[in-house]
């Protein structure tokens, strides 16, 4: 593998958050995308629709040392090409933190890791205030919750539809609670904040979770709430979607080509 002269990192997937990180890398300059990873499938779609990059579906087709790889398409994703990257000792950021619920995965991808030497990075998402619950993690958490508000067409295409009319609905509906665990395995495209508070946290299994679909909603609400040694903590937001995919918050987007610059500066230092 060669290194090129500006940063270049692998780029898995081809949506919305995607479309994201290929804006960032154009508009500041500060890294190329070297390659776009998606499945066997869709090479021949998704290289007729971009048009100038490289597009791979297999590690082996690698002609370049990436200065890290940004995972924006899915959990099956981080499962078929995480451990992979790490073993490579390539640096992985993963916006599907959700995937992390499967303790197999979870295990195999740190064993990964030590075995390539490389890091997995896990970006604070669409939330604030998770470097304030981890650090009161270490006072001693008695108890988190995570609810996640989001209008109606947010839940499409999820276990949702099994329990609401989503087309009809007129007032707010608690349709989930439970762990965070099972949030983020029957939620993908919707709980990854719950995974990631549950990471900062008590865990997958300790953290409660709340899903509603509220059509009042005017965008993507997130609430934490934290009690411990440290006292009572009590955050929220109020997020805006990207207008190409109502399930995935823009700052979580953000949250990813920030952890992308992060480790890009690092390297051109």
């Amino acid at each position: 593998m060669v290194r090129r002269a500006r940063p270049a990192i692998l780029l898995i997937g081809h949506g919305a958050m995607a479309a994201e990180v290929r804006a960032a890398a154009l508009s500041t300059g500060l890294f190329d995308v070297g390659a776009v990873l998606v499945r066997h499938e869709k090479v021949g779609s998704v290289g007729a629709e971009l048009n100038g990059y490289k597009v791979i579906d297999s590690l082996d087709e690698l002609d370049f040392e990436p200065v890290l790889a940004a995972e924006c398409a899915s959990h099956s994703a981080v499962r078929q090409y995480g451990p992979g990257l790490l073993r490579l000792g390539i640096d992985l950021v993963i916006a599907s933190i959700g995937a992390l619920s499967d303790e197999a995965l979870h295990r195999e991808l740190e064993a990964a890791a030590a075995i390539g030497g490389a890091k997995l990075i896990l970006p604070a998402g669409a939330v604030p205030g998770i470097d304030a619950l981890n650090a009161a993690l270490q006072g001693g958490l008695e108890r988190v919750s995570y609810i996640s508000r989001k209008p109606p067409a947010a839940w499409k295409g999820t276990p949702a539809e099994s329990k609401l009319d989503l087309d009809t609905l007129d007032r707010a509906e608690t349709f989930y609670t439970g762990t965070a665990r099972a949030a983020a395995r029957d939620y993908p495209k919707n709980a990854n904040v719950a995974a990631t508070v549950a990471l900062a946290g008590l865990g997958f299994d300790a953290t409660e979770v709340r899903l509603i679909a509220d059509p009042a909603a005017g965008g993507n609400m997130h609430e934490i709430e934290a009690v411990g040694a440290f006292g009572r903590m009590q955050l929220s937001i109020e997020g805006k979607p990207l207008s190409s995919n109502p399930k995935t918050s823009s700052l979580a987007a953000y949250s990813t080509i920030h952890a992308i610059l992060n480790r890009v500066r690092i390297t051109e230092i």
